[in-house]
């Protein structure tokens, strides 16, 4: 399979791919990830959010703060209604304002929110899917509580779709596809690579480069690429 040729076409791609991973684990917990220099994720969420919204089961956007819900909410007055901080989400879990079917789009989530989307997650009984969210604490360290973290809470978590740019490389994963490693070479991006999971760094290193031990490279043309 190709790369899409530019965000739009990723956005489709990852819609298509989270629906596919809905319909194999409807209240699965779910990553989409499109990691590239110089993205507005908002419009994109909100892009997102149209395209995963129906009857039968709502799309929430879920965002860090009020900022950024308000944001939202100003530059999408017609999908204002799903738009929440998460804080403010949490407070109404339980009612009947906050339906178990709902699909929750957490959108830009860090470290620090780790213990909300986790208090989340277990009083929602629907999917709940991290855009563009690292949740794990690199200053945590290797210890206990790292462990108890990845083992207990953050392991589960599946990749719904990821796009993400290497150096002079990309790197794609959508479900129920393989993880596809792509290599820019003088006449384009060329697939050099399949995994099952998510590669390791030396599984990347060793894909990506050739026999003449031609190594990584610039990743300027895939970022302008999808950026364009």
């Amino acid at each position: 399979m190709t790369l899409p040729a530019d965000l739009m076409s990723a956005e489709t791609e990852a819609v298509a791919a989270l629906q596919a991973a809905l319909a194999a684990e409807a209240k699965g917990r779910w990553t989409m990830d499109l990691r590239f220099e110089g993205l507005r994720l908002q419009p994109v969420a909100l892009r997102l959010q149209v395209a995963l919204h129906s009857e039968a089961r709502a799309c929430q956007l879920l965002f860090a703060d009020a900022g950024a819900t308000a944001l939202a909410k100003r530059d999408a007055p017609d999908v204002a209604e799903y738009c929440h901080s998460i804080s403010d989400w949490c407070r109404r879990q339980g009612s009947a304002a906050s339906p178990a079917e709902d699909l929750l789009l957490l959108v830009a989530l860090g470290p620090p929110d780790y213990e909300v989307v986790e208090q989340l997650c277990g009083q929602h009984g629907g999917a709940v899917v991290l855009l563009n969210s690292r949740l794990e604490d690199a200053a945590v360290g290797i210890g206990s509580v790292a462990r108890e973290r990845r083992k207990g809470f953050l392991a589960p978590w599946q990749s719904a779709y990821t796009l993400q740019p290497l150096a002079a490389a990309a790197l794609r994963h959508a479900y129920p596809d393989r993880w596809q490693l792509y290599r820019l070479d003088p006449d384009g991006y060329r697939a050099v690579g399949s995994f099952e999971k998510r590669p390791a760094p030396e599984e990347l290193d060793e894909a990506l480069t050739d026999g003449f031990g031609q190594g990584l490279r610039s990743v300027d043309r895939f970022m302008k690429d999808l950026s364009s």
